[in-house]
């Protein structure tokens, strides 16, 4: 039997990551698999990269030009295809293709011409959307319906609002698609079962972390960056946004002063914008060093406004540091009275109220975080990736 997944990334990012560990359970399990992917680089032995950011800058352009978001990238596809016609799969794992290197009408064309059996982790809500990938924030509905009118279409495009004309043309590329969908949270599942996929076979499976990378233990962070006896906020994002809450973070920093320590790790948070208190850490590829970060801190804030069900949460709490979220989306769904608090989404009264009580009352034991975290193990999480494929019969 084969494998094989699409995915934008290999290694890199929380779906990279989550690429890279399903494959390396299925070489464990002696099934033939591959990972191809079309961002960045990667020295994962499954790992093959197809087309060139050249093709991707093309299909980009256009695709906000024509407002053909995910119908562009032809060429890339292409190649995409010349590579599973040669890899010869028995099944195909797909996670996420608005990257502009996969035509969807030219893939599944192909796959359902094969008659391939597709399995599809929707790591957002592009799939059942006519552009967006979230909806929360501007709290459109009109997915549920057919599209069109869309709030976020300068995102998506500079001229034409085609969000009606592709979720047509989305839901009729699905006839025929031997299809399971995974979720990998309760919340997106309760979305897709909202669609027009609503039909399809549907799984939830939550995401898990390494254990053996993110563990508790002392790092030299705190006296490298003077951070002292101050007590250390923590968030990690892979690209700083408003979507991320980088002004939540802004604004805690005002109030909470020098008292506290605001550290961000990610990208495109320029220190020239954030206020003295707060320490910008450029996103690191060094997994052992975030973990150093994160037992270093003293609370893990997610101010996130639209998300699935982030990584970063479990990769908290396995190094022993509790987690308070905004409830939204899936993030909620990795915590429980014992590592952490919810408080509404956009209240930053209340998130500042718990950042104090957690910093100063110190209500979670770390050990208590750690447990919670080992429900989220990799090894455990992913296995019911291969368990699913057998449940199938096609491995």
């Amino acid at each position: 039997m084969v494998v094989v997944q699409i995915n934008a990334t290999c290694e890199a990012g929380s779906t990279g990551k989550i690429c890279a560990s399903v494959s390396d359970l299925l070489t464990k399990n002696n099934v033939e698999n591959h990972i191809l992917f079309n961002s960045g680089a990667s020295a994962h032995k499954c790992g093959i990269r197809y087309g060139t950011d050249t093709q991707k800058k093309a299909a980009a352009f256009a695709s906000r030009l024509f407002g053909n978001w995910g119908f562009e990238g032809a060429g890339a596809t292409k190649q995409l295809i010349k590579y599973l016609e040669k890899l010869d799969p028995d099944v195909i794992h797909l996670h996420n293709l608005h990257s502009h290197a996969c035509d969807l009408e030219l893939l599944f064309d192909w796959i359902k011409k094969r008659k391939i059996k597709v399995f599809w982790t929707f790591h957002d809500c592009w799939a059942f959307t006519g552009y967006c990938m979230y909806y929360d924030a501007s709290g459109c509905e009109k997915w549920k319906e057919g599209c069109g009118g869309c709030p976020q279409r300068k995102t998506f495009s500079w001229l034409f609002d085609k969000s009606e004309k592709l979720l047509k043309k989305k839901k009729a590329l699905f006839d025929d698609l031997d299809l399971t969908i995974i979720t990998p949270s309760d919340w997106l599942a309760t979305q897709v079962r909202m669609s027009f996929l609503s039909a399809y076979p549907l799984k939830v499976i939550h995401n898990g972390i390494d254990l053996s990378v993110f563990s508790p233990f002392e790092s030299d962070f705190r006296k490298k960056y003077d951070v002292g006896d101050r007590f250390l906020v923590l968030g990690v994002a892979m690209i700083w946004e408003k979507r991320k809450g980088i002004d939540t973070f802004i604004e805690l920093a005002r109030r909470l002063g020098d008292k506290y320590r605001i550290v961000l790790v990610g990208g495109k948070a320029s220190e020239d914008d954030l206020p003295e208190n707060i320490i910008c850490i450029r996103r690191t590829k060094d997994q052992k060093e975030l973990a150093g970060i994160y037992s270093a801190a003293d609370v893990f804030v997610n101010p996130t406004r639209e998300d699935n069900f982030p990584t970063t949460n479990l990769e908290a709490l396995a190094c022993g540091t509790p987690v308070l979220t905004f409830d939204t989306g899936g993030s909620p769904e990795a915590l429980d009275d014992s590592c952490g608090k919810v408080v509404p989404k956009d209240d930053t009264d209340a998130l500042e109220k718990e950042i104090i009580r957690i910093c100063e009352s110190k209500p979670y034991r770390g050990e208590s975080c750690v447990e919670r975290a080992k429900q989220f193990d990799q090894n455990i999480k992913f296995a019911e990736y291969i368990d699913l494929y057998r449940e199938e019969k096609r491995i």
